[in-house]
């Protein structure tokens, strides 16, 4: 048995390098809060109650099968998905660290038919399904908190993100006019780190991300398009088609390499199928701060969209800033 106190042992040749210039979610938060004079902390204070409800939904989806938490709940939200009961866990949960923060005046969530008044201050977005997305109104000073105050366009959002969970969670965030910054969860220290600083879309990428088997039901224009990735591009090839089905997995895929992601309006949703408060306009905020763009099923900009009431759907072709414009000229033709 070699002594590990020994210089010539296999444990004293082997060096590790550490790296001990961590750059955790809250350390982020708070270097960016002192950033500005006129701060109050009271982002910054949301945040960290955000944060702490995507570790604890991460903890447990990764314990799910062992405590019995997969499958159906036996009840529908809202909007008539089936509830998972890592949903309904899910939303409870966020529900909490919001009101415990103390800095939350309301909440919308797919899970809930109702706006949740909580009477304070700034206004969070959410739907929890596989990933958490997430976007931060701040409410006026003279606001008393009504419907009316959470009915506006993306591009008044003062932050907006999202966390994808896996066997690790990736936490992507961005500020209004800031970069866009993702973290993984490192579960041996319970803390979101900086693994993917100013994230940017590339221009272009001939990756499409699309449920096909609503083709039948798309307007000829989205048909037209989405048949002429298929066709051998300048290089020879067509595009490459990557589906998951879930916003968040195939959002985040398209963050990172490229290409362009849509939930086109069709004959079976006219209006889409995506809500445009608590998913297209938090990722549209997400995508243009990282280089691309959003735009509707009528092309027009994604944070422009005012949603009539809380639960609005919307069809969008979000991605690299190239490929949106590709798709613009098919429905400008």
């Amino acid at each position: 048995m070699a002594n590990l106190n020994d210089d010539n042992s296999p444990a004293s040749s082997m060096t590790e390098k550490v790296n001990t210039n961590i750059i955790t979610l809250t350390r982020f938060l708070t270097e960016e809060q002192a950033k500005h004079k006129e701060a109050t902390g009271d982002f910054t204070l949301l945040c960290h109650a955000l944060q702490f409800s995507f570790k604890s939904i991460a903890y447990y989806i990764r314990r799910s099968t062992l405590i019995n938490l997969t499958g159906l709940a036996g009840s529908a939200n809202i909007t008539g998905d089936d509830q998972k009961k890592l949903d309904v866990i899910s939303n409870d949960l966020f529900i909490e660290a919001m009101r415990s923060s103390g800095k939350c005046a309301l909440l919308v969530s797919e899970e809930e038919e109702n706006i949740i008044f909580f009477g304070k201050v700034p206004v969070p977005d959410a739907g929890v399904s596989v990933g958490t997305i997430f976007g931060i109104h701040k409410l006026p000073d003279d606001s008393k908190g009504t419907k009316e105050d959470i009915l506006k366009p993306g591009s008044e959002l003062l932050a907006a993100g999202f966390t994808m969970y896996g066997a690790s969670a990736q936490l992507v965030i961005t500020m209004k006019g800031g970069t866009v910054n993702g973290f993984t969860l490192d579960n041996g220290l319970g803390e979101f780190i900086l693994s993917h600083p100013n994230m940017r879309l590339p221009s272009s990428r001939a990756i499409y991300s699309v449920n096909e088997g609503n083709s039948l039901y798309w307007a000829e224009e989205v048909k037209s398009y989405f048949n002429s990735l298929k066709e051998p591009q300048n290089d020879g090839k067509p595009y490459s088609a990557r589906y998951i089905g879930s916003m968040v997995a195939d959002a985040y895929r398209t963050l990172l390499y490229g290409g362009i992601f849509a939930y086109p309006a069709d004959k079976k949703s006219p209006k889409g199928k995506l809500r445009i408060l608590y998913e297209c306009a938090p990722m549209a905020m997400v995508f243009e701060n990282a280089g691309g763009q959003a735009v509707d099923s009528n092309m027009k900009r994604m944070l422009d969209i005012v949603p009539a009431d809380i639960h609005d759907r919307s069809g969008i072709f979000m991605g690299s800033f190239d490929e949106v414009e590709r798709v613009k000229t098919f429905h400008k033709a």
